[in-house]
């Protein structure tokens, strides 16, 4: 094998995993967005306040949450 060669199948195994780890911390990202959501519009909705706005609250905050829990993790 070429030396050629040995630098595309770096460059392959490198792209394969870093698409690999976007895509890992994007699953907890997404879960804590959908939580959060919810959780925000389930408070707007008991305090009478505007829910929709409640919800993007909510999902901000929860995926700033899933975010760093996947780094952490």
């Amino acid at each position: 094998m070429n030396g050629e060669m040995r630098k595309v199948r770096r460059r392959i195994l490198v792209i394969a995993l870093s698409l690999s780890t976007l895509i890992a911390s994007a699953c907890g990202t997404l879960v804590g967005a959908g939580a959060g959501a919810a959780g925000g519009a389930a408070v707007g909705a008991a305090t009478n306040n505007d829910v929709g706005k409640s919800a993007l609250i909510g999902a901000g905050v929860g995926a700033l949450g899933g975010a760093i829990y996947d780094i952490a993790r």
